[in-house]
């Protein structure tokens, strides 16, 4: 049996959800709640903020980021597998 991943899919399911982890992130820093979380993605993140236009652009690093190391690692596991 040959255990192939959809490489895209997966990869593509994982900006997914870093996108709406950021927006979630950025909504609650904005009402108050959550906010050593809030705190540390704006550490580590270099376009997040908690303004409208950084949220959006967290959103975008995020997903990109997640995008590369999840399609980097399914490729390695196809190729392994």
């Amino acid at each position: 049996m040959n255990a192939k991943l959809n490489v895209f899919a997966l990869s593509g399911s994982a900006a997914i959800i870093s996108a709406l982890s950021m927006l979630v992130l950025g909504i609650f820093g904005n009402i108050g709640i959550y906010t050593g979380a809030v705190e540390m993605m704006r550490q580590w993140h270099m376009f997040f903020s908690l303004a409208p236009l950084g949220i959006i652009t967290g959103m975008l690093e995020a997903a990109v980021i997640s995008f590369v190391i999840i399609y980097l690692f399914g490729w390695i596991y196809n190729k392994l597998a």
